[in-house]
């Protein structure tokens, strides 16, 4: 049977699946990717697991996480995301499963030598099974909505953020990036999505990174209770 991939935020990775996994240094085409395995899992920390070697969202590698995934025998990944909400009516610890990503000024991509124009999109039986996953943990899930990636590090400005209020109801750095490399590369891949913080200007008083910090860390039982609930329900993998 196949590997399952997880990546994720630093929030999220003592979340119980994921301990007791051994390391593993892959060399892929694209670079090196440090992944933690089992015999039926592999998990990644995008940021790193080094906490003063924090890789800040624009310098990523994810071409070379995706296709150590894919090395390993992962046929689909899901990537856990930390996000900020663009609606007011979406508050702080909800949890979204998105159907769809707008991502304007993404260069990810692991053609570089040949004109391959891959449409991008999250696969929709991946984001049926962690919906079905949630409902079986009994965690309500906002089961659709739209994903807009920007480059980071930095947080967006009040007019960034009502204009992307108007055509998305999440916002993040990370989840665009990883879903089209997965495309490109052929991996099914769905992301849940732990709504940490308002955007700037939703309310009054702006987030502090020590805030959505803390917002992460109490969502992420929650996530974790999804994670173990989607492996419980794949016939042959461990909870």
């Amino acid at each position: 049977m196949s590997r399952i991939g997880f990546i994720s935020g630093a929030a999220l990775k003592h979340l119980e699946p994921f301990r007791n996994l051994r390391p593993q240094v892959l060399e892929t085409a694209f670079g090196t990717a440090t992944v933690h395995v089992s015999e039926t899992l592999a998990y990644i920390g995008r940021h790193g697991l080094d906490p003063d070697g924090y890789i800040l969202p624009h310098r990523i590698n994810h071409p070379a996480n995706l296709k150590a995934l894919k090395d390993l025998g992962c046929t689909e990944v899901i990537g856990l995301n930390s996000v900020g909400s663009l609606k007011t009516r979406l508050a702080p610890g909800a949890i979204v499963v998105p159907h769809d990503f707008i991502e304007l000024y993404g260069t990810s991509t692991v053609f570089s030598d040949r004109p391959v124009h891959v449409v991008p999109g999250l696969d929709e039986p991946v984001r049926q099974r962690l919906i079905a996953a949630a409902g079986a943990a009994g965690i309500e899930v906002m089961a659709s909505g739209i994903y807009w990636q920007t480059t980071g590090p930095r947080l967006e400005t009040r007019a960034e953020i009502a204009m992307m209020a108007a055509f998305a109801d999440v916002v993040g750095m990370t989840m665009a990036g990883e879903a089209v490399i997965a495309c490109e590369l052929e991996l099914a891949y769905g992301s849940l999505c732990s709504v940490d913080n308002y955007g700037h200007g939703l309310v009054e008083t702006p987030p502090t990174p020590a805030q959505i910090a803390a917002t992460a860390r109490e969502n992420a039982d929650r996530m974790g209770r999804i994670v173990r609930a989607y492996l419980k329900r794949r016939p042959g993998t461990p909870p």
